[in-house]
């Protein structure tokens, strides 16, 4: 009988203890509830308002997790098959920053907004660094002709869905005011936004003599590995305009610009807002329209800024596709033509370091052309003159680019 008396007791405690418990979670959840209905309508402290055009935002850690499943892979010379950007002849401006000490902002530009010049791990170089909404100019891109190629690297830290950045070729009627610049009578602007998973997209804005027109936008995947560079490339050729981003021709418009206007104006417009950052670095204008065939048949040689190689290394960029696909095009055609690739370097450095990286990178053209291109290895020999024989100074980036370069002599 105690035994029963001691059972019942027990059972009575615990359904107690368990009808309190109950209560008290109840009781919370009926708080919360009440809580939200007594919120009087139109306060939002605590709520992230939507903007009218909202910026779709992806946590950096989230990004960088699916950054790492994906596991991207550099893009092979394989993969620009497709890719004839050649640059133009002479490189009239380099800017890689190396001038600009690391935290201010580049001596030689201009801008209404803000940013610094930086170095980024495991990427050579100075980058500038734009870190809030506005327009960023190089004073010293004044006049843009009728042919010129204009190269540059650009990265971004992570994917934004709304808001991207421009490049702008423009006429400025005032050089002062670089805000103004969708004011001018002409500009060709290129709006690059780096979505995530493959899913970026592109639009460009003209205007030819105060008439704008905007077409529909395409899809782009350029940024699908936000540690790797997107190498943009403009080319024009008169009122034609290509843009290229890394392998792809993302746009060829025949009839991008009037023949009347007079650029004058190189921008990068930075629409985002918040916690993003663009970086640009390796920027580079050449004019003169390539002319391989007759510079290499008639004048037994073509020289060449567009066969790209890393920093201090052999290893051809991608991005050289297009011109070496011009040579071999031509020695596919010109059976018995035979050459000798010349490799070339700058002043930095040691002597005996540039020459033997000299002829390094001319054996790795020849390999290339060889292997990829199908071109007999006994039909090129090859050199290399280190810093020997420059073809402009020592003195200024832009000197030191043109003194960087391949050369196929006619043997």
């Amino acid at each position: 009988m105690k035994k029963a008396f001691l059972s019942t007791g027990l059972l009575i405690i615990t359904l107690f203890v368990q009808g309190q418990i109950l209560k008290k979670i109840s009781d919370k959840v009926k708080n919360k509830v009440n809580a939200t209905e007594n919120k009087p309508v139109g306060d939002t402290a605590g709520v992230k308002k939507e903007e009218k055009n909202p910026v779709i935002e992806t946590n950096k850690t989230d990004t960088t997790k699916k950054n790492e499943k994906a596991e991207p892979t550099v893009a092979g010379i394989k993969a620009y098959s497709k890719y004839d950007f050649v640059p133009g002849e002479k490189i009239i401006v380099f800017e890689d920053f190396m001038q600009d000490a690391v935290g201010d902002f580049p001596d030689k530009w201009n801008t209404n907004s803000a940013g610094e010049t930086v170095t980024i791990e495991g990427k050579a170089g100075h980058w500038l660094k734009m870190t809030k909404h506005g327009v960023f100019m190089p004073d010293f891109i004044d006049s843009l002709p009728e042919n010129f190629t204009l190269e540059f690297d650009l990265l971004v830290d992570q994917p934004a869905n709304s808001w991207g950045i421009f490049p702008v070729l423009a006429q400025l009627e005032n050089r002062d005011k670089i805000q103004d610049w969708r004011s001018s009578n002409n500009f060709f602007a290129v709006n690059i936004l780096p979505g995530d998973a493959n899913n970026g997209a592109s639009y460009y804005e003209r205007k030819k003599m105060g008439s704008l027109d905007q077409p529909p936008g395409i899809k782009i995947n350029g940024f699908a590995d936000l540690t790797r560079p997107v190498h943009v490339a403009m080319w024009r050729q008169k009122e034609r305009l290509r843009v290229y981003l890394n392998e792809d021709k993302t746009w060829d418009v025949p009839k991008a610009i009037s023949l009347e206007a007079k650029l004058n104006a190189f921008l990068l417009f930075v629409q985002l807002k918040g916690d993003w950052n663009f970086y640009v670095g390796n920027l580079r204008l050449a004019t003169g329209a390539p002319d391989t065939r007759n510079k290499i048949l008639k004048e037994n040689k073509w020289v060449t800024h567009g066969i790209l190689f890393d920093v201090n290394s052999d290893k051809i960029k991608p991005e050289s596709y297009g011109s070496l696909k011009e040579m071999a095009d031509i020695m596919k055609e010109f059976t018995d033509l035979k050459v000798k690739i010349v490799g070339h370097t700058d002043a930095d450095g040691k002597d005996d370091t540039n020459l033997d990286l000299s002829k390094r990178r001319a054996a790795s053209v020849k390999d290339m052309l060889a292997k990829e291109f199908g071109i007999d290895a006994g039909r090129m020999e090859t050199d290399g003159k280190g810093e020997s024989e420059p073809i402009d100074n020592n003195t200024t980036p832009a000197g030191k680019a043109n003194n960087r370069r391949v050369e196929f002599i006619k043997i």
